[in-house]
């Protein structure tokens, strides 16, 4: 297997600046349509900074979203839009950032996203996060998503297209900037750390490059041997991208997933 394509999402997809442009034109629309508070510091790092969107019912479910671009690339901002579909829902929103590679190793990203959901769980009455709390990441963010099940700020934990084993990763162009040891495979890759935690949603697209929906169903298939509350939605012809077009719609198919999901967590 060519590993280097097995993992370019960007030349599957065709026409990723396109679809760049459009996600950031949308995420300017949501900014600008809401209430936001931007760039809420949770640390001392430049990108140690989340956004925050609050709902006026106290007890509203929360989703925080962690972005992806395997570990070295995007913004927060570029994805606000994915919180359309949310807020009409009743959700808070919460968009998480933080420092990319090369700058930040695997183990200091990994800090940073522990130290936001620190700063969130210490700072919850003030920012109203009621007890319901959906941890949730595409792509690199899924994968950072799933190595914080156990944070007890999280009841529900919803990795999109999700990165579980390093171990390729390692193997491939990507790791020109995370320069991955061994031993950041063996203490950084969820599918080694199968154990409790928060319930979990895993989504995939069914169109994506098949390593990529290997991860997923290889994760979830684990999980769920190991006696934990796994669902795992495949959605039929969205690629890497496109399952976040529909994590946005107010009736998209993991919206809907999710919707019964956090009623199950109450």
């Amino acid at each position: 297997m060519d590993l280097n394509q097995a993992y370019n999402n960007v030349a599957a997809v065709g026409n990723f600046p396109q679809i760049m442009q459009r996600f950031r034109q949308r995420s300017a629309e949501t900014y600008a349509s809401h209430a936001w508070q931007r760039d809420i510091a949770y640390g001392n790092a430049m990108r140690e900074r989340f956004d925050w969107y609050a709902q006026a019912d106290t007890g509203a479910p929360t989703l925080l979203f962690i972005h992806g671009g395997y570990w070295q690339a995007s913004d927060k901002d570029d994805y606000a839009f994915i919180a359309e579909g949310l807020i009409e829902a009743g959700f808070n929103v919460g968009l998480l950032e933080y420092t990319l590679a090369p700058e930040a190793s695997m183990g200091t990203i990994v800090g940073q996203i522990g130290k936001a959901l620190d700063y969130l769980l210490a700072h919850r009455d003030a920012l109203h996060i009621g007890q319901r709390v959906v941890l949730c990441g595409h792509s690199a963010g899924g994968h950072l998503t799933a190595l914080f099940r156990r944070h007890p700020l999280v009841t529900l934990a919803m990795p999109i297209s999700g990165l579980m084993e390093l171990e390729p990763i390692s193997r491939c162009w990507l790791n020109d900037k995370l320069q991955l040891s061994e031993a950041d495979i063996r203490r950084y890759s969820p599918q080694r750390l199968i154990g409790d935690g928060a319930p979990l949603l895993v989504t995939v697209g069914g169109a994506e490059l098949p390593e990529l929906i290997r991860h997923s169903r290889e994760y979830a298939s684990a999980c769920r041997e190991a006696g934990q509350a796994v669902s795992l939605v495949e959605l039929a012809g969205c690629h890497h991208f496109a399952v976040l077009d529909d994590l946005a719609r107010a009736d998209g198919e993991q919206l809907r997933a999710l919707l019964k999901a956090t009623r199950s967590t109450r």
